[in-house]
């Protein structure tokens, strides 16, 4: 079956595999090619993506079946969204507007004795959340991630819209 002859849904489902794709092959391009270790918060933005990439990839499969297609897109769309949500809210533990989770943003707890020191400190992970590896004007890759997984969730949502007023 040709692209053309695709339902909407199909065709909505290979976009957002395509574009969530391309975003977390951008992040594991600066991992492995760069050398960017990721932190925490990033593995977070990485696995909403996943999720998007098989529904949408079970949307374009679910051609026979375009309501089923829709519900995947659904499905894909809405992890744009929390991928996009981690993103803005990492980008704002790292320009320090607020502050992130302790396992990744460097604090050290107060009041602990000097064995319970030693032990957080020799167990602490050596990548941070709270600083930027990276940016390009001026936004980190985090909120490069929240900017492009909110834009391709509207791009999706627009086109289900579109989709459901012709079919009226």
């Amino acid at each position: 079956m040709s692209a053309a002859v695709l339902p909407v849904p199909s065709k909505l489902g290979l976009l957002a595999a395509l574009g969530s794709g391309a975003l977390l092959g951008g992040a594991l391009y600066f991992q492995y090619v760069v050398g960017l270790a990721p932190c925490e918060m990033c593995h977070w933005q990485r696995w909403p993506h996943i999720v998007a990439i098989v529904a949408g990839l079970l949307a374009l499969a679910s051609f026979a079946a375009p309501r089923l297609a829709l519900v995947l897109v659904l499905i894909a769309t809405t992890a744009l969204i929390v991928t996009s949500a981690i993103g803005v809210f990492h980008a704002g533990v790292e320009y320090r507007w607020w502050q992130g989770p302790q396992a990744c943003s460097g604090n050290i707890p107060r009041g602990l004795s000097a064995e319970q020191l030693k032990k957080y400190l020799f167990g602490a992970r050596m990548v941070r959340c709270d600083e930027t590896v990276w940016s390009l004007w001026g936004i980190s890759m985090a909120g490069w991630n929240a900017l492009l997984s909110a834009v391709l969730a509207f791009v999706l949502a627009s086109g289900v819209a579109k989709w459901a007023r012709v079919r009226r």
